[in-house]
């Protein structure tokens, strides 16, 4: 189902996906079965409650949409809220769910079962692998990698009324199972090891690793292991 007000350019659109609102789908997106863009918030399942006896209009018609940009593949069961933007040639993968206001670059890749709460920004070529878990004010640069089941929180002190804005700066390595605590700034080119608990700012360069996380070794050294590294798988 098609929204009348939504914009569908040459694009491949399931018969089982649902676009919602004033949504807009540039040309070669593909989605696949069971999509939904342009999901309602809140307020606008409020408006059409008020509404709908009087307008007749299916819920599919309301709403901000969502912008899905040109290129973009969206696998199957994927929900992706109103007031969201895509950017070129990103792949989402199955099972996401992405809220509202939330900002992806281009060439970025978001992994299956991740979800992505709302009010987010993440940069270009960023890959997001399957199982994450970002919340509200996070912002996440361009380059960056985030590793299977990493967590990031916003809130000191749960549940409070004070969720506070975590950030990842550009060309950063997440490992898998990691929890990136409240209010940090992992700097550049820092990098953080699989299973770390990480409660206080990553300054640039740095690789930590532990619970709580502490500086093992520098980015440098870091590089210097995986070419070693990657050496000896090559030279088999």
């Amino acid at each position: 189902m098609i929204s009348s007000r939504a914009v569908v350019k040459n694009a491949y659109v399931s018969p089982t996906s649902k676009i919602y609102g004033k949504s807009i789908i540039e040309n070669n997106v593909f989605l696949f079965d069971f999509v939904e863009i342009g999901f309602p918030t809140k307020g606008t399942i409020e408006i059409y409650m008020k509404e709908k006896a009087i307008s007749k209009k299916d819920l599919v018609e309301y709403g901000e949409g969502a912008h899905i940009g040109p290129g973009v593949i969206i696998r199957s069961h994927t929900v992706i809220y109103e007031r969201v933007y895509i950017g070129d040639n990103t792949r989402v993968g199955h099972n996401v769910l992405i809220r509202e206001n939330t900002k992806i670059g281009k060439n970025s890749v978001v992994g299956t079962g991740t979800i992505i709460d709302g009010e987010v920004v993440i940069g270009e070529n960023v890959s997001i692998q399957s199982g994450v878990y970002i919340p509200p004010k996070v912002i996440v640069g361009s380059n960056v990698f985030i590793g299977p089941r990493a967590v990031f929180t916003n809130d000191r002190y749960p549940p409070s009324r004070r969720l506070i804005e975590t950030v990842v700066e550009d060309n950063v390595v997440i490992g898998a199972n990691s929890t990136i605590v409240a209010g940090i700034k992992i700097g550049r080119n820092s990098v953080v090891a699989a299973g770390a608990v990480v409660v206080r700012d990553v300054p640039e360069n740095s690789v930590v690793a532990g619970v709580p996380a502490k500086i093992i070794m520098s980015r440098e050294e870091y590089n210097r292991k995986k070419s070693l590294y990657e050496e000896k798988v090559l030279s088999r």
